[in-house]
């Protein structure tokens, strides 16, 4: 009886620390309300969790900037981030936070005075509920939307999941599904493994790739600053990774040449992507609004014409994990394209390889005698754009918001941004081919850095002084952990197994 009694114990301990009380394995149903907002419900969370708040107020997701204490960021990056830059899709969040501040994960970020320091501003449920129906007002900095029953969102919170990640935001970024990103759409929420062959294939949740410590969440987007430590295709896989016939040829790749380079073909494979945003033209009353071959409206009257595009190659570049962007007050030049924000590296830079991405283009707004970016108000004053139409007084009023003077006189630019590729992971035997680089119509290796095509001309990169031998690269390691899909259920398995031995061998 001691004896079983002892076992008894040992797997109620074992089973407690394989599978600890968390949001994931824990009900809620003690939430039983009533609760009138998003922040009486955040009160509630805070009791208990008080350590994850304070953890969550220290993160670039509540930032959206870069920090000391977000993760992995180099210091000249502190304090730059999505809230700070200028992008060329929706400009900028200052001035216009009430309708960017949807997808924050917060309550009440309605200008530049919002209390980053208050645990009450959090907002638990966007990352945390599992029902698929809470949701924000689009225009309410964070505001739930009053239709959304907060008592049973509350009573069914548990771990992310591709629903919160993306659905609630980041498919959706710019304005709409897949506008920004390219790579990143409503299509990830139940792909096919030829779509994603993690997500689809091994039914991948973001997590397993984009770890998360204290709510800080590993990942780099080229196009933002701020992030939480990079996310590497090898973390999980080997850096000599091929097999077969030209194995050795294939891994001395790897070298150069980042995974997603071969083995994400093209992106926007199933829901298109926004190429080209051409601000100048909006305000055009349109009788009808012209749609394109893939059922995408061209026009918007508060936005202006769009070019939309499906199974796009990327384009390459070389990156080391950090990027030049444009930063308010910088000289453009109006006879060129300005890149505003670009991926860093060489071939020269042994930290460096050729990465997959997107190039968004665009016409924005830009002060004619001062020569820079215009951050203008698009959303909620009086003078917005979206009020007023009037490019002048939205250009005067953001100015104004941000402490920037504005001449009175503005013009459109083109400008060009660069969004990493890294996620519509296709099959192996739909990478990349020799042929798909090396011949007419492949990678554009003088622009690269290259005299030609160095499996031609032999205009080998420069040896790296920090590549690793492969003798001294560690063999992947066999043991599960908690990132491998399906361990809880391994070592649930275990458990079971165990305790009917013992029951077997009592009887």
């Amino acid at each position: 009886m001691k004896i079983c009694l002892a076992t008894g114990i040992f797997l109620i301990l074992l089973i407690v620390a394989v599978f600890p009380a968390s949001s994931a394995t824990m009900t809620h149903s003690f939430l039983e309300g009533p609760y009138d907002s998003g922040p009486e419900v955040t009160e509630e969370c805070i009791e208990c969790h008080v350590n994850q708040a304070n953890d969550l107020l220290n993160s670039t997701h509540w930032l959206w900037t870069s920090c000391a204490a977000c993760g992995c960021e180099e210091e000249h990056l502190y304090d730059l981030g999505k809230r700070t830059v200028i992008n060329n899709f929706c400009v900028a969040v200052a001035s216009n936070e009430p309708r960017c501040t949807s997808c924050h994960a917060g309550y009440g970020w309605e200008d530049d005075t919002f209390d980053f320091t208050n645990a009450s501003n959090l907002d638990c449920l966007v990352c945390h509920e599992t029902t698929g129906t809470y949701t924000k007002i689009p225009t309410g900095a964070g505001a739930v939307d009053p239709s959304v029953d907060l008592v049973a969102v509350a009573q069914s919170v548990g771990s992310p999941s591709r629903e919160t990640c993306g659905g609630n935001c980041h498919f959706f970024g710019g304005g709409g599904d897949n506008v920004k990103h390219g790579d990143m759409s409503s299509a990830l929420l139940e792909p096919s493994a030829d779509l994603d062959v993690h997500m689809g294939g091994l039914d991948f949740s973001c997590q397993n790739c984009h770890e998360t410590t204290a709510h800080n969440v590993a990942g780099r987007f080229a196009g933002t600053p701020g992030s939480e430590c990079r996310v590497e295709c090898s973390d999980c896989h080997t850096e000599t990774p091929h097999a077969g016939e030209y194995k050795e040829r294939l891994d001395a790749h790897s070298d150069s040449i980042a995974c997603q380079t071969c083995h994400i073909p093209t992106y926007a494979r199933e829901i298109p992507t926004k190429m080209f945003w051409d601000w100048s033209k909006a305000g055009q009353d349109i009788d009808s609004i012209p749609v394109d071959e893939y059922g995408k409206a061209t026009y918007d009257k508060k936005k202006g014409e769009f070019v939309w595009a499906m199974d796009v190659r990327p384009d390459y570049a070389w990156f080391n994990g950090s990027f030049d962007l444009y930063r308010l007050g910088d000289e453009l030049d109006p006879d060129e394209v300005d890149v505003i924000k670009e991926p860093l590296g060489s071939r020269e830079d042994s930290d460096s390889k050729i990465y997959p991405f997107k190039i968004h283009v665009a016409k924005q707004i830009s002060d004619a005698q001062y020569n820079y970016l215009i951050i203008p108000d698009l959303f909620g004053g009086e003078k917005s754009y979206w009020a007023t139409y009037d490019w002048n007084k939205a250009a005067e009023a953001g100015m104004d918001y941000v402490g920037m003077p504005y001449s009175g006189e503005y013009e459109f630019v083109e400008t060009a941004l660069y969004e990493s590729i890294n996620h519509e992971v296709a099959p192996a035997s739909q990478a990349l081919q020799c042929d798909d680089c090396h011949l007419e119509g492949g990678m554009d290796f003088v622009t690269l850095g290259y005299s030609g095509d160095p499996m031609i001309v032999g205009d080998q990169r420069p040896a790296s002084s920090t590549t690793e031998d492969p003798a001294d690269v560690p063999e992947a390691e066999a043991t599960p952990t908690e990132a491998t899909p399906g361990f809880s259920i391994l070592l649930t398995s275990g458990v079971m197994l165990l305790l009917t031995l013992l029951l077997r061998r009592k009887d």
